[in-house]
């Protein structure tokens, strides 16, 4: 039987597994009669915190950050910083990963390995397969799209992203671009039937749901590849290692 904490994004059991945590850490210390350094509860409320974390199941680096989060905060409080900066910071972090706590999807950017290794897996050029259509899933700052549209200008390429600023960026960024688009938006709305290559390099939370969608709409012969994260239970018909920071892998299926 499915837990309904699981049925929560991880995000949100964090909060929850840290207000648990002081809460726990509160009533203990008031039993005790005990009164502590500021920092002293801080590592107290995060160890109790990484505890309930290892226990929930949760990824070893939400452990890490539950350890932490209150001894940072401690940490800066002390630091008597003006709460314009933490105001600036959130709202950076806020139009940079913008749904990250939904989607389980951060902002991940490709090397530039990455988009030549890219380049050979389009369809030839061909009067066959002329104006090939190509996607990619996530498209960040746009480092992709660009790439191709200038080694591969027999394409067309389009990008989808749901966070404003790199949006906005590659938006800005593919402007010059003919064969180029990008527009905001969520990768779940992208009809993929129109496109001969799909690309997505997200994370391995929405891979099998981003496989069923494949599966369901794009058409026999065309290409789905996936940059370091693979789909669960499905092989790639083609695997290509590349050298780079990362020892990034490219995921390739045929459909």
């Amino acid at each position: 039987m499915v837990s309904p904490l699981n049925r929560l994004p991880p995000s949100i059991i964090a909060l929850l597994l840290q207000l648990a945590a002081f809460a726990l850490a509160v009533l203990t210390l008031r039993l005790l009669d005990l009164h502590p350094a500021p920092l002293v509860f801080a590592l107290l409320c995060g160890s109790l915190a990484a505890a309930f974390s290892r226990i929930a199941g949760l990824a070893r680096w939400w452990q890490l950050m539950q350890l932490l989060f209150v001894p940072a905060l401690v940490l800066m409080l002390a630091l008597n910083i003006p709460p314009e900066i933490f105001l600036a910071a959130f709202l950076i972090l806020l139009v940079v990963y913008w749904s990250t706590f939904r989607t389980q999807v951060p902002l991940y950017l490709s090397s530039d390995k990455v988009w030549h290794a890219l380049e050979s897996r389009l369809p030839p050029p061909s009067p066959a397969t002329p104006g090939f259509r190509f996607i990619d899933l996530g498209s960040g700052l746009g480092g992709v799209l660009t790439h191709l549209a200038k080694a591969r200008p027999d394409g067309h390429y389009s990008g989808v992203e749901s966070a404003p600023l790199p949006f906005l960026w590659s938006w800005l960024r593919t402007r010059g671009y003919r064969n180029c688009e990008v527009r905001w938006g969520s990768l779940w709305d992208c009809d993929l039937a129109q496109y001969d290559a799909v690309f997505a390099y997200l994370s391995p939370v929405p891979m099998e749901r981003l496989w069923r969608k494949a599966r369901a709409e794009m058409r026999p012969g065309s290409v789905f590849i996936s940059s370091t994260f693979a789909v669960p239970d499905q092989t790639a018909h083609q695997t290509l290692q590349v050298d780079d920071l990362h020892r990034s892998t490219l995921l390739i299926w045929r459909m």
